[in-house]
């Protein structure tokens, strides 16, 4: 095979850091960032249907997204610059519920995060511009957005940066450790938390 497979990292089923294997010599390198035949043979089934590209500069927050109906898994990777990368389980019946799981994605270490359905995701630029492309294996619905708030104290995910939680999501006091500003669409801003979410599709 063309990749290796980590899975279920940081405990939690399904979550898998792939790495495909780079040729290299003194001109540069060769590698395929994608090869169905090789997923398989890792166990890994899905049949990708829609790719995305998006290009963010430093301290650029997207996320915590999902889809609410139409579910989708993701392959994503960085294909310039570095990105950390987190995915947090929503699956209700899940033994890891509300857990969540992070992973530097750059250009350099060509690292893969395959990010099963039932997940909510979202990635922090560290780099001074990043370009992010991802696989889904569904299409995107515009209607069903979903989201919960990047820094809800529940769910604890250490994003690195410095900063107080003071109620909502909004970005404003955190900064990555060099002072950079973090910045978050007005979107981003208004998701609850994950226990908010509950109360209000109560």
């Amino acid at each position: 095979m063309q990749i290796t497979v980590e899975k279920n990292v940081g405990g939690i089923e399904g979550l898998c850091v792939i790495t495909p294997l780079a040729h290299g010599d003194s001109r540069g390198y060769f590698m395929e960032t994608y090869n169905r035949r090789d997923m398989e043979e890792a166990d890994l089934h899905y049949d990708f249907v829609q790719d995305n590209q998006s290009m963010s500069t430093k301290g650029v927050l997207r996320g915590l997204h999902f889809q609410m109906r139409h579910a989708q898994a993701k392959l994503v990777r960085a294909i310039s610059g570095t990105v950390f990368d987190v995915a947090v389980d929503l699956r209700p019946n899940s033994p890891t519920y509300g857990k969540w799981y992070g992973v530097e994605l750059s250009a350099e270490n060509k690292r893969q995060f395959l990010i099963p359905r039932g997940f909510a995701h979202g990635f922090l630029v560290r780099s001074e511009v990043a370009e992010f492309c991802y696989k889904c294996d569904d299409f995107y619905h515009p209607n069903d957005e979903g989201g919960i708030a990047w820094n809800d104290p529940a769910i604890g995910i250490d994003w690195g940066v410095a900063g107080e939680y003071r109620g909502t999501a909004a970005a404003d006091g955190y900064t990555l450790a060099d002072g950079a500003p973090i910045r978050l669409s007005a979107k981003d801003e208004a998701w609850p938390t994950l226990h908010e979410m509950h109360k209000t599709a109560r």
